[in-house]
């Protein structure tokens, strides 16, 4: 028999993620529908999703934060096309998302000598190997691959080249070592559950110099473009989107910020994350057909928890059915992952929830295998 409890929320899809706990329509009905997004009123909106992203995740004060198009693969982009260039780049690739980074920075900007330092999912590359003269561009977090960076002692504090830092499935879940990077991105629908096409490009000072005094050599699309004749277009960074943002989902923005400072901001939110990996690990602890797809147990992600079962031609039949009794939505791997499940465990997600949901996997398997 399956089990007579239910997740009170069944999305656990890594992105666009579940909506904070209690979220409904009515939490937007602010929003400043209808309104230019250079009025005062709707750039104010868009300034506080800026600040607040800012302490919320503790950025230091000299940094840049702004609000770019795309979401986080638009971040990531612009940071690529308008940065490097002037020393050669390395790049991790252990997952879908580096992996199409450094497709982009070989076959696109075709840069000369850049390094491409790879691991299969599961596992993250050499660091050892990376040259800190080198520009090196990496995900904090693998959302495809459940891997995450244990630490980051592998980036020299004397660095001469930028630590370009996609940290989409990161951000507003685990702590981020501002000393340590250069360029900072993410999307406001993964950790807050936030609406999509929305991204976030934090600049340190480093990067900020950068950019004033390096001038790519190929066309720079009117999307990606940061500065100007007269040099960084600082209006980006103070909320004047490069282009029309939805007013709707800046309102569902400031809604997700809000409740993540009324629960105590990034230590209750990481707390939230960390409960719902220690209910997965108990799971696999005591479940001998279940295993964690990252190899090292210091580099699991807590949020896009990535598993392994034992006879793999069971987990999409498993994904399947738990979608069809709407117990869980979009728990299949990533189309490129290897077999398996990927359960969100980010802070909008509860603990009973997640706890509730391996009780139906534990049924699904079992009624897949022995079928």
């Amino acid at each position: 028999m399956p089990p007579s409890h239910r997740p009170a929320c069944a999305n656990f899809s890594s992105g666009p993620c579940a909506k904070r706990p209690g979220w409904s329509l009515e939490a937007l009905n602010g929003a400043l529908l209808g309104r230019s997004h250079r009025a005062a009123a709707p750039r104010a909106r868009l300034r506080a999703v800026i600040e607040k992203s800012g302490a919320l995740l503790g950025m230091p004060p000299d940094w840049r934060l702004g609000i770019v198009p795309g979401s986080d693969t638009g971040a990531v982009e612009i940071a690529l096309w308008s940065l490097l260039g002037p020393r050669p780049v390395d790049v991790l690739a252990f997952e879908s998302f580096s992996a199409a980074w450094a497709t982009d920075i070989v076959a696109q900007l075709r840069l000369p000598g850049a390094r491409v330092f790879s691991a299969p999912y599961g596992e993250l590359p050499d660091l050892a190997r990376l040259d800190p003269a080198h520009d090196v561009v990496f995900a904090w977090n693998g959302t495809t691959s459940g891997v995450r960076m244990p630490n980051a002692d592998w980036l020299a504090a004397d660095r001469a080249g930028l630590a370009i830092c996609d940290a989409t499935s990161a951000a507003f879940a685990m702590d981020l070592p501002w000393d340590r990077l250069d360029v900072v991105t993410w999307s406001w629908q993964k950790c807050l559950g936030g609406e999509a096409a929305h991204g976030m490009l934090a600049l340190s000072p480093r990067a900020a110099q950068r950019l004033q005094t390096h001038r790519p050599s190929w066309p720079m699309p009117k999307l990606f473009r940061l500065t100007d004749a007269d040099g960084i277009i600082e209006g980006i960074f103070r909320g004047d989107t490069i282009n029309t943002p939805s007013l709707l989902c800046v309102e569902d923005a400031l809604d997700g910020l809000a409740w993540a400072e009324t629960i105590g901001g990034l230590p209750a939110l990481k707390a939230r994350t960390e409960a719902n990996l220690a209910v997965v690990a108990a799971w696999v602890a005591r479940t001998p057909h279940a295993g964690f797809l990252a190899r090292d147990p210091g580099s699991i992600s807590p949020t896009a928890i990535c598993l392994t079962l034992e006879n793999p031609e069971a987990a999409r039949a498993v994904a399947a059915l738990l979608e069809a009794e709407a117990v869980a939505h979009d728990i299949a791997p990533y189309r490129d992952a290897p077999p398996g499940l990927r359960l969100w465990g980010g802070p909008t997600v509860d603990a009973a929830d997640m706890r509730a949901l391996l009780d139906w996997v534990d049924w699904a398997y079992a009624r897949e295998v022995h079928a």
